[in-house]
């Protein structure tokens, strides 16, 4: 895959303190963008403000809390008033919590619902202005999640079928306007989020195999790179795509 030229051009990552996150924002470092990187924790994403300026490339490091929607805004403004534009808008970042639905907590459902869909439509709201200024991009990443029922992550499911539905409502609504919004969906990786994977007590073991992976987890680098192309010109054919990367997981 060949990503195309960021040189010059802008990008603002979300989740970009550690796996997925960081992988991309170094790959758009990689393709000559000056990257903005956005994370709750500060101390990891000051590791990948280091690796990007080690790259000879501008970056620009904000710890926010993505699931106070009242910051999503002000941390684009934030961006442009550094750089002076925005090109494009990667929301990676996510969280996820395994519970049964029934005894799940409501502060996790919601945070799961802040993070995963309300920031990503947020900071979307705030960088179209300056994305249709530069035919720029927004790319999401959701999951294979979005497209397949997973047991005891209904919260995270349904963050990520919304995520995609958004993806494509906006694709359609700014069909006739200088701006491409795509999204990726990945399977499991070997993030975060894979570590800490831990099923509720009294899980039915079989129904998350279900949805495990037959070929093994997806490569992080593999996703980070579809995520980093469809942020440059090179995806200048892609609107309203989403780009399934699970090894089949989805497949049936």
């Amino acid at each position: 895959m060949r990503i195309g030229d960021m040189t010059g051009k802008v990008a603002l990552v979300t989740g970009a303190a550690s796996g997925l996150g960081r992988s991309s924002a170094l790959k758009l470092a990689e393709a000559g963008a000056s990257v903005a990187i956005v994370d709750i924790d500060a101390a990891a994403l000051a590791e990948t403000a280091k690796a990007i300026a080690g790259l000879g490339r501008s970056v620009l490091a904000l710890p926010a809390d993505l699931s106070q929607g009242d910051r999503c805004a002000p941390l684009v403004d934030e961006v442009v008033g550094h750089f002076g534009r925005l090109d494009a808008l990667c929301n990676v970042a996510g969280v996820i919590y395994l519970a049964h639905s029934h005894a799940m907590p409501p502060e996790q459902y919601r945070r799961t619902i802040d993070i995963n869909l309300s920031a990503p439509f947020l900071l979307s709201r705030a960088a179209i202005p300056h994305l249709l200024d530069v035919a720029g991009a927004i790319v999401n990443v959701t999951s294979s999640a979005a497209h397949i029922g997973e047991a005891y992550v209904a919260a995270y499911c349904a963050s990520k079928w919304g995520l995609l539905g958004l993806t494509k409502a906006m694709a359609m609504e700014y069909m006739r306007q200088p701006i491409r919004i795509n999204a990726v969906a990945p399977g499991g990786m070997m993030t975060n989020i894979a570590v800490n994977f831990r099923p509720p007590e009294g899980a039915e073991i079989d129904l998350i195999k279900r949805y495990s992976p037959l070929r093994g987890l997806v490569e992080v680098e593999d996703v980070a790179a579809m995520v980093a192309f469809l942020a440059s010109p090179a995806a200048r054919s892609f609107h309203g795509a989403c780009i399934d990367i699970d090894a089949g997981q989805s497949a049936g």
